[in-house]
């Protein structure tokens, strides 16, 4: 019999193990079709980018069937805990989602995120009932404090944000993997399918991309690309590789042969 696979994150289960961002898109059109040719089931969005004083504005959330998508709002452009609480308050408030992708960034430079802060507003927005999956730097030590105060993931960087740098980090979320009893999201720097497929080889859940998509020349066909280098990737992880040696080992026997 086949095995159910699906990824599941704070008891849902979801279908695919990649979940898209909606920024850089150069048109609403191109976004929608990315998603569609990768058969995502969730989405994430900045709630920066809603007018969330404005309810009846139309916004990106209107390009989308919420009856196929699971809407992740996150919390892109707070530099702070408190901004960060405040946005996923005000989100929940409207009926977006009580599932928040937690982002706290200060360094507009380099767009690493806060440690400190990110564990302060998890702690806050856990105790406020909601699914908190906190992007934080390949921090194993945070990665495990984030899951003991309640965090559905945690989301390490493979690269800095838009880098398409790929796995800068591999031996860090290696030790994120190993240690965690919580789905691992690698989030940011992937920039091809080959770099969400070792992602996956190492045992990650799950993958979040955006900037590989959206600025991609054929956004569609990127989108689809790399969601069969994750379905690839996956099917590595649970075949399990050999080892790496540092000498050749025949594939065909030698005894027994005719001389």
């Amino acid at each position: 019999m086949e095995r159910d696979d699906s990824l599941v994150i704070a008891g849902q289960r979801l279908r695919s193990r990649l979940i898209l961002g909606t920024g850089k898109y150069r048109t609403m059109e191109e976004m929608v079709s990315a998603m569609e040719a990768a058969d995502v089931e969730m989405i994430t969005v900045a709630l920066r980018r809603l007018d969330l004083d404005d309810p009846s504005k139309r916004t990106i959330l209107d390009y989308f069937d919420w009856a196929h998508y699971r809407l992740l709002p996150n919390t892109a452009g707070c530099q702070t805990a408190d901004e960060a609480i405040r946005v996923a308050r005000l989100a929940r408030s409207m009926g977006l989602s009580n599932w928040i992708k937690l982002e706290v960034i200060p360094d507009a430079k380099y767009l690493l995120p806060d440690p400190v802060g990110t564990l302060e507003a998890a702690k806050q927005l856990v105790e406020d009932g909601f699914v908190v999956l906190p992007y934080i730097n390949d921090d194993p030590v945070l990665a495990r404090r984030l899951e003991e105060v309640g965090c559905a993931t945690v989301m390490p960087l493979a690269s800095p944000i838009g880098s398409g740098q790929g796995m800068a980090n591999f031996e860090q979320i290696k030790i994120i993997v190993e240690q965690s009893n919580i789905p691992v999201v690698v989030d940011a720097g992937i920039g091809a399918p080959s770099d969400a497929a070792l992602a996956m080889e190492i045992g990650a859940d799950a993958c979040l991309v955006n900037t590989a998509v959206a600025l991609a020349g054929d956004a569609p066909l990127m989108a689809a690309a790399i969601a069969e280098g994750i379905k690839a990737g996956r099917k590595a992880f649970l075949a399990g590789r050999i080892p790496k040696k540092a000498y050749a080992s025949a594939s065909s026997p030698i005894e027994g042969v005719l001389r």
